[in-house]
């Protein structure tokens, strides 16, 4: 689980650990929330770790994967969460600066991470399961807001079918999770902390959603439910 110290990624580590998986979570800064979630984790009787890095650098990467190998053993699903936004803008505001890190971060993070992750899950014909964690702004454009950021959550779009694609034969399932407008702190870092409670009027459900309730379409994306499963999009967004 990547980026799992809050958010809907700690939502859904502690959700793994109830459902009985061995759990790793990564964290970029906050060292003592990632330790929250690593001790209710293993409240539920499972191992579980806490691993610093940055997704954005490969080096980071390949240790924190080194790392679940020799402290957990066998990998057999990844979550790729990590992601940031920043201050909402238009297009035209944009710097490269901003953009490039966007990208660094959402995209290359989550290219690097799946593919350790497939270089584990393919050895010895293991198999496994991916869930990329997109955003309905993937499909909506966050025009006037975020388009970068919309734009970087497209692209795990278009790896989740080419790399469906590419390993079901192997026993690798890739689907991606789209969360709508959910209560997390993303929002504070888009200078926005009410933002959700702002557009919950556009919601046709009539509210924003919880990270449990991402969690458990995660959790159901990689279990054994979920296997004829591959290369689909499921929407956790109050129909938004």
């Amino acid at each position: 689980m990547t980026g799992g110290s809050r958010g809907i990624g700690a939502a859904t580590a502690r959700l793994a650990a109830r459902r009985g998986y061995a759990v790793a979570i990564t964290y970029r800064e906050r060292a003592d929330d990632a330790q929250r979630v690593v001790d209710d984790c293993r409240s539920q009787g499972v191992p579980a770790i806490a691993l610093r890095g940055d997704v954005s650098v490969e080096a980071d990467v390949l240790a924190v994967f080194d790392a679940v190998a020799d402290r957990l053993g066998g990998l057999s699903a990844l979550v790729n969460n990590a992601g940031i936004v920043a201050p909402q803008c238009r297009v035209a505001d944009l710097d490269a600066a901003r953009i490039e890190r966007m990208l660094r971060v959402n995209v290359l993070g989550a290219f690097l991470c799946a593919r350790e992750a497939v270089r584990r899950m393919s050895a010895g014909g293991r198999g496994g399961s991916i869930v990329n964690v997109s955003s309905r702004a993937s499909v909506l454009g966050s025009p006037g807001e975020y388009v970068d950021y919309a734009a970087s959550k497209a692209a795990l779009d278009t790896l989740t079918v080419g790399l469906s694609r590419e390993l079901a034969a192997d026993g690798i399932r890739v689907n991606t999770v789209r969360p709508g407008l959910i209560r997390t702190d993303i929002h504070a870092s888009g200078g926005r902390p009410d933002r959700v409670e702002q557009l919950s009027p556009t919601v046709p459900m009539g509210r924003g959603g919880e990270p449990d309730e991402v969690a458990a379409a995660i959790l159901w994306l990689l279990s054994a439910e979920a296997s004829y499963v591959t290369g689909t999009f499921l929407d956790v967004s109050g129909g938004r």
